[in-house]
């Protein structure tokens, strides 16, 4: 079956990528999990939209890399506002990648791409933290970040 990915999938391919794989693997795995997309004429069409997207996230090299991880360096502390019991300090629920990279790019840094980042386990309370951005293989950077409640 042609199939054209719409996510990084090992040994398959990259979001844009048109493949051929078994019948069962795309029925039962790839168009569920919305991993791909069936391979139609309209479909092909999409393919350019969806590689735009991806470029527009992509590290281009290492120098390009370098220059991001002195962006990043350069914020100092970057706060994540959630909200949070009255006491303690306990969440109601947790801060996700996608929350601190919309604070990354509040406090004036680059776009980065949320699955580049590690918060090293789940954030459920409020407090100090670091993560760490993969840009290049061999470029990865930590910025400190921190959690406080929002103003009721």
């Amino acid at each position: 079956m042609k199939i054209i990915l719409t996510a990084d999938v090992p040994q398959l391919g990259g979001p844009g990528d048109l493949v051929v794989v078994k019948d069962g693997y795309a029925r039962n795995y790839l168009l569920p999990q919305r991993l791909a997309i069936t391979a139609t004429k309209g479909a092909e069409k999409q393919v350019a939209t969806i590689r735009r997207a991806q470029q527009a996230r992509q590290v281009r090299d290492l120098d390009h890399a370098r220059e991001i991880a002195g962006k990043l360096s350069s914020l100092g502390t970057v706060s994540v506002t959630a909200k949070a019991a009255r006491s303690g300090g306990k969440l109601f629920g947790s801060v996700t990648a996608a929350d601190v990279v919309d604070a990354v790019r509040a406090a004036g840094g680059p776009p980065l791409d949320r699955r580049a980042v590690d918060l090293g386990g789940h954030i459920k309370s409020t407090g100090k933290y670091e993560m760490t951005v993969r840009l290049h293989p061999e470029i990865s950077v930590t910025v400190p970040f921190e959690i406080t409640t929002a103003a009721s």
